[in-house]
């Protein structure tokens, strides 16, 4: 939002502050200032000058020579070759030794022989238009001699805002004067609409009646549904003349980023800017019927808009209609066919206040984002259509472009009780830190137009962001002064901040990965139902069974992900793709399934790991594995699995699930080379998904001393003839339930299959060492446990002993 200084001054006084002090009182009361500009700051010694006589160049053709008086001792002389000057144009001249904007440097000099003492010069040059054709050409009652910035309004300085989305109340003069008036404690007032409150208005109207009819005499106003317009305000002026503005109200309008139509439309975008009340003008005539009707809009009504573009409607949109269809889109733009024009004699005003949310669906469908939908996207005050209606008339009266018809239109819902909040003084100072008396918060509310009596804050109706105890606070202490609360010490106990178990945990698993060489990735939670099928995932599997997305930015972000597979093989398919040779990555993250009860989705907090590269294998990552697991003081096992329809789209034979007891905890394996294909990824990869939620309840990170052994041990190695589909899992198994308190250890050290084994069948050699923590251990109390074990292994596995 920009706002010229000048504009502001109808409302407020801010003499004696400099714009730097300005800048930095608005900003800490909660209205930033973006940027200060300062307009003809780099125009200097350019005035305005009459022509008073022209010759021809003697050495060029296309080169005038103007004697021009600039009301010094002598007419200057100066060569141009513009060719829409004439004798008697009063034009703006740049003398000698003059700048103009960018920089640009004007001396004397000679052209083809004849020397000039300065340059006529254009729009484009003094940077306030486009014309770059010809010379500007001023009114011919400018005076001579004048320093152009004055002239032509350039010395304005414009402050611009970024307004949040929660205070539409300051899209406009009047708010951002409110909020300069309440920070500086400066006087604030409106003129009543209908005085002369523009210092360049030549008469003051207060009646608006110019014609015995009435406004109801000829035209009416229809709302259907209150809930897409809750007021509507016209008035109509006939015998219009539609001209160019005021020159004061067209500077006004281009400092403030808005180009100068006619005074028509030039009215409604001034009222727009001042009021912050969006307005609209129609040609009255080409009403049908003289009647407005304002409705939903019926899907594939088309509207002809002021662009002259032909717009296909939808029910969700409000549209404008008279008794013969479609004439604007509620908010947005107006219709081509109801268009004020030079020949237009009577105009209906209108300033309405519509549903946000149905403005803001129909500028989006229809691209159309206007400066009028930017304010009633936000939600405007509905009290505000009256007064905004009234300045419009007034300011075409005071240039004398019609005669306003008696009355005024007004239909509206039932009005809304304000919002009463109550005024907790001890409450507030406690809650701010502050020490602020009754009295000067009341004083700060009032300058803010809240008004207080008997301990009650009644709400004005312009600030629809205030709904709480916490919002007076915030006005209370923005306008007091962030810069005045006291610094205080911590009440009460002082807490050190920490991480929780949970978080510690967490810190240590991404520590340890890093440390393993690996990178963290983070990927977003919502995915494209596509992954199920890039990954093979059968049609009747849970894993399709989603949390839909109801308003998601495309397919490929319209479900919430099931698992986290499809996201690391995603990147690890992107970084293959860049021709990285090597990449070993992690993410810890959620996946999400819907509940029965329809409520919020069940969130499982997951580890995925995934990587590829030259010297990468199943061993490698189960190894990553085996040492985050012992850094965790997880204790699992590992259970080979061929058929991994439901549980992880892995490799036959080299898939395996992991395991804490009997709870699976997670899975590992290399990804199927199908799977990998369909995601772009051409060498194997391996991944690897623990379900974190479930395998941090059996952690004990904590490590605990063991000594060093005082007693010798005793070491078997034996090897035995096995079938070949049984993992050495299931071996180890039987060691762990026989080993008593004397099996330290056990270790593969050798697997054979060869022409000397038998077919379908391997020979597996472990070494086994026994150790007694208070003795020497015999022979015998060996080969004890070493039958029961050997045992077992025969009855359970049918393991035959190799000499």
């Amino acid at each position: 939002m920009k706002l010229p200084i000048s504009w502001l001054s109808d409302f407020t006084d801010i003499s004696g502050i400099d714009l730097k002090a300005y800048e930095h009182g608005m900003t800490m009361s909660g209205s930033k200032v973006e940027n200060i500009e300062s307009q003809g700051a780099e125009i200097s010694n350019v005035v305005t000058g009459k022509i008073l006589k022209i010759t021809q160049h003697p050495d060029a053709e296309k080169l005038v020579v103007c004697s021009v008086d600039v009301s010094e001792d002598e007419p200057i002389q100066i060569v141009t070759g513009a060719t829409n000057v004439f004798e008697g144009a009063i034009i703006p001249v740049a003398k000698h030794k003059s700048t103009l904007p960018g920089g640009v440097k004007i001396t004397k000099g000679k052209l083809r022989g004849i020397e000039s003492f300065g340059m006529l010069c254009s729009e484009i040059e003094l940077k306030i238009g486009d014309d770059a054709d010809g010379i500007m050409i001023l009114a011919d009652d400018t005076p001579i001699g004048k320093d152009i910035r004055d002239v032509l309004g350039l010395n304005e300085s414009i402050v611009e805002f970024e307004i949040t989305s929660n205070r539409p109340d300051c899209l406009s003069i009047i708010g951002l004067a409110r909020e300069t008036a309440a920070t500086f404690d400066r006087p604030f007032s409106i003129p009543n609409v209908g005085d002369a409150n523009n210092p360049q208005s030549a008469k003051a109207d207060s009646s608006f009646q110019k014609e015995p009819l009435t406004v109801e005499d000829m035209a009416k106003i229809e709302i259907e549904d209150f809930e897409l317009c809750p007021r509507f305000c016209a008035r109509i002026v006939k015998n219009i003349k539609v001209g160019a503005s005021p020159q004061w109200m067209q500077q006004r309008l281009e400092a403030a980023g808005i180009r100068a139509i006619n005074n028509i439309v030039d009215i409604t975008n001034y009222v727009m800017l001042e009021y912050g009340q969006p307005m609209h003008a129609y040609d009255f005539d080409k009403i049908t019927g003289g009647k407005i009707i304002v409705r939903a809009a019926k899907n594939g009504e088309v509207l002809k808009t002021l662009d002259e573009q032909d717009r296909t409607l939808d029910s969700s949109m409000i549209a404008i209609t008279d008794e013969s269809g479609v004439i604007g889109v509620a908010g947005v733009m107006g219709g081509f066919s109801t268009e004020v024009t030079d020949s237009t004699t009577t105009i209906l005003f209108e300033s309405a206040n519509f549903n946000p949310a149905s403005v803001r669906n129909g500028a989006k469908k229809l691209s159309m984002m206007t400066e009028a939908s930017k304010r009633f996207d936000k939600g405007l005050d509905a009290n505000n259509a009256l007064p905004a209606i009234n300045r419009a008339c007034q300011l075409l009266l005071d240039m004398n472009g019609g005669e306003a018809v008696a009355g005024v239109i007004d239909v509206a819902a039932p009005t809304k009780p304000p919002i009463v909040l109550p005024l907790d003084v001890e409450r507030i100072n406690k809650f701010l830190g502050c020490e602020i008396t009754e009295q000067e918060m009341i004083k700060i509310l009032n300058k803010l137009e809240f008004s207080v009596e008997n301990g009650k804050v009644t709400v004005p109706s312009f600030r629809n962001d205030i709904g709480c105890f916490e919002d007076i606070a915030e006005e209370v202490v923005r306008i007091y002064g962030y810069d005045k609360i006291p610094s205080t010490t911590t009440l009460g106990a002082t807490l050190c901040g920490g991480r929780t178990t949970e978080q510690e945990t967490l810190h240590k698993i991404k520590a340890n990965l890093t440390a393993q060489g690996l990178n963290e990735i983070v990927t977003y939670s919502f995915i494209s139902p596509k992954h199920f099928d890039l990954l093979d995932i059968p049609e009747d599997s849970d894993f399709r069974n989603t949390v839909k997305i109801l308003n998601p930015l495309g397919e490929d972000t319209s479900v919430m992900r099931t698992i986290m597979l499809s996201s690391m093989l995603e990147i690890l398919a992107r970084n293959y793709n860049h021709r990285n040779p090597n990449a070993l990555l992690f993410e810890t993250g959620h996946t999400y399934r819907p509940t029965t009860t329809g409520e919020l989705p069940d969130e499982c907090r997951m580890l995925s790991i995934g990587m590829y590269g030259e010297y990468i294998d199943f061993f490698i990552l189960k190894g990553v594995l085996e040492n985050l697991f012992d850094e965790l003081g997880l204790k699992v096992s590992y259970v080979a699995i061929s058929d991994n329809s439901d549980k992880f789209i892995g490799h036959p034979g080299q898939t395996a699930e992991i395991l804490v007891g009997n709870k699976l905890i997670g899975i590992i394996g290399q990804v199927h080379p199908a799977v990998a294909k369909n995601f772009g990824i051409d060498c194997p990869a391996y991944a690897s998904e623990i379900n974190l939620d479930l395998a941090l309840t059996y952690c004990k990170p904590a490590k605990q001393y063991k000594g060093l052994p005082k007693f010798p041990a005793i070491t078997r190695d034996f090897a035995m003839l096995i079938v070949d589909e049984i993992p050495v899992g299931e071996i180890e198994a039987i060691f762990t339930k026989n080993r008593g308190n004397i099996l330290e250890s056990y270790s593969l050290f050798d697997v054979y299959k060869g022409s000397q084994i038998d077919a379908g069948k391997k020979s597996v050699a472990y070494s086994l060492t026994f150790r007694a923590k208070d003795k020497t251990l015999t022979d015998d109390e060996v080969t004890s446990v070493m039958n029961k074990i050997l045992d077992d292994l025969r009855s359970k596995l049918n393991v035959e002993l190799r000499g």
